[in-house]
C-alpha cells in the first residue's frame, strides 16, 4: 500500500472547516504527475465531497468522486464517510475507466480524417479515402485503436512493400496487380508507395490522440518510413517532344489547350480543370484549389501570357477555362439520338481520369515512347526551368511547394551542370597564367 501523504489542510476536519466553499476542489498531490486527491465543498452545513483525478496527458485530466468526507460523522461509525487516509487509500485503488476510444477502429479513425480534410482539401480528402480503402482499411480496418502495436503496424507497412503494384481496374471486378518487384528499383517505388500510405495511416491515428479517442500514440510513433526510397524524378520531355505533344493533341476536344497549359505553368491536372476565365489577371494564373488547400499565384511567361490571353478572350469569367468540348458534343449528340430537345448542362471541366486516354493516343502520335502520363508534363515544366536557371525558389513557389526541399529532392541534380558552369563563368579570377616549361606527366 502507498504511504500515507500529510497535508494540513485536509487531514483534520477544522482544517478544512477553514477552506473556503465553493465548486472548486483543493487538490493534493498523491503521485507527482499523475494522481491527486481532491476535497470540495460547496456549502458549510453539508460534508465535502472527496475526488480523485488522474493525469491522462496531453493536458488532459481524469475525475471521479470516491465519497463524502467525515466532516460531521466519525469514519468508524459510519462507513459512507471517509477520513482523509480512507480518502488517500481509495484513490491509489481507483482504476480510470479507459472508456475514451472503446469501441472506436481504424475504420472510424479514417472516416474523421477523411470528413475532417473536407473542409478545407475536398481533392486530398479523396485521395486520402480511396487510398485506405485499398491499402489501409482490408488488413487494419477492425483493428481497435487501442489495440495497435508497433510490431501489428510494421507487418503491415512490410507486407505493402512487398505486394505488387496495382493496376486500374473497373469497379466489380478483382483487383488486377503488377509483377511483384523483383529489381532493386521496382522494390524501391513499392517502398516509397508503403511510405505514403503509412502517411496517410499515422495522420488519422493522430488526428484521433489527439481528439482524446486513444490514450497514446506511441504504437505508430515507432514505426519509421523506409529510408532512402525517394529517387529523383524520372525523365523529362525534351522541348522538342513537348512541341510534338501539344501538336498531337486533340484540339476540337480541347484536350490540346490542356496539355498546353501544363507544360506552360506546371500546374497538376485537378488545378487545371478547375479553373475559370476570371483566374487569369495580369499575366499570372490564380490556383483557387489545390492539393496542400492554399491558394496562389504561378507567373506566366510571355508565351503563357499571349497564350491564356487568347484562351480567355471574349469569354465570362465564371466560365470554366479549359473545356472538355469532346464531352459535350457527345452529350449533345445522344440527346439529339434520343429525340430529348433539353439542352447540355455541363460545365465542360475535364474529369477525373479523363485525361488518360486522350494522352495516349497524342503520345502515339507524336511518336514518344514509352508514353508518358500527364502529370509528367508538371515534372517537364520543372526540369526545363532548372537546366534554365531558375532559381529553385521561384520553381517550387510555382509549382505549390512550402520550401524547396521537394524540388531539391526531384531537380536537384539537375543543377548539377549548371552549377558547375555558373562557378567556372563567375568565379573571381587573379590573372594566374601556367609556366610554359612545366610539363604535365600523365596519370
Amino acid at each position: 500500500m502507498a504511504r500515507t501523504v500529510r497535508d494540513a489542510k485536509l487531514e483534520t476536519r477544522a482544517a478544512r472547516d477553514r477552506l473556503p466553499t465553493g465548486k472548486t476542489p483543493h487538490w493534493k498531490t498523491l503521485v507527482p504527475g499523475k494522481l491527486h486527491l481532491g476535497y470540495r465543498r460547496k456549502k458549510k452545513d453539508l460534508p465535502g465531497k472527496w475526488l480523485v483525478r488522474h493525469y491522462l496527458g496531453q493536458e488532459r485530466y481524469h475525475t471521479a468522486p470516491l465519497g463524502d468526507a467525515d466532516d460531521y460523522q466519525d469514519a468508524p461509525d459510519n462507513k459512507d464517510y471517509l477520513t482523509f487516509a480512507d480518502a488517500q487509500r481509495m484513490a491509489h485503488e481507483h482504476r480510470v475507466e479507459r472508456r475514451l476510444g472503446r469501441g472506436m477502429n481504424v475504420t472510424d479513425a479514417i472516416a474523421e480524417y477523411v470528413k475532417n480534410l473536407r473542409t478545407e482539401r475536398e481533392a486530398t480528402a479523396d485521395h486520402a479515402e480511396r487510398t485506405a480503402q485499398k491499402m489501409i482499411l482490408p488488413r487494419l480496418g477492425k483493428r481497435k485503436l487501442a489495440d495497435l502495436t508497433t510490431e501489428l503496424i510494421t507487418d503491415w507497412r512490410d507486407d505493402l512493400a512487398n505486394e505488387p503494384a496495382r493496376l486500374r481496374t473497373k469497379p466489380g471486378e478483382p483487383q488486377k496487380f503488377k509483377a511483384r518487384p523483383a529489381t532493386k528499383d521496382s522494390q524501391r517505388a513499392r517502398c516509397a508507395t508503403a511510405n505514403r500510405v503509412m502517411g496517410v495511416l499515422k495522420a488519422a491515428l493522430n488526428l484521433s490522440f489527439n481528439k482524446g479517442h486513444v490514450q497514446d500514440d506511441l504504437a505508430w510513433r515507432r514505426v519509421k518510413p523506409f529510408k532512402k526510397v525517394h529517387a529523383a524524378r524520372p525523365g523529362h520531355l525534351t522541348v522538342a517532344e513537348a512541341k510534338r505533344i501539344i501538336n498531337a493533341a486533340d484540339r476540337d476536344s480541347g484536350f490540346r489547350n490542356l496539355v498546353h497549359a501544363a507544360l506552360l505553368t506546371g500546374c497538376r491536372y485537378g488545378e487545371l480543370c478547375a479553373l475559370e476565365v476570371r483566374d487569369f489577371q495580369r499575366g499570372k494564373v490564380h490556383i483557387r484549389d489545390s492539393k496542400s488547400g492554399k491558394p496562389r499565384d504561378v507567373v506566366l511567361s510571355d508565351e503563357g501570357t499571349s497564350f491564356f490571353a487568347q484562351v480567355t478572350a471574349g469569354r465570362a469569367g465564371n466560365e470554366t477555362m479549359l473545356m472538355n468540348r469532346g464531352r459535350i458534343e457527345r452529350e449533345r449528340k445522344r440527346r439529339e439520338r434520343a429525340d430529348n430537345n433539353i439542352a447540355v448542362d455541363d460545365d465542360g471541366r475535364w474529369r477525373t481520369a479523363e485525361q488518360a486516354r486522350p494522352m495516349v493516343e497524342a503520345c502515339k502520335r507524336a511518336k514518344i515512347a514509352p508514353a508518358v502520363g500527364f502529370h509528367q508534363l508538371r515534372h517537364t515544366w520543372a526540369s526545363l526551368a532548372v537546366m534554365n536557371g531558375m532559381p529553385l525558389l521561384v520553381v517550387a513557389r510555382n509549382l505549390g511547394h512550402r520550401d524547396t526541399r521537394m524540388v531539391e529532392q526531384h531537380y536537384g541534380h539537375l543543377t548539377e551542370s549548371y552549377i558547375d558552369k555558373a562557378v567556372r563563368d563567375s568565379a573571381p579570377t587573379f590573372g594566374f597564367k601556367a609556366d610554359r616549361k612545366l610539363a604535365t606527366l600523365p596519370r
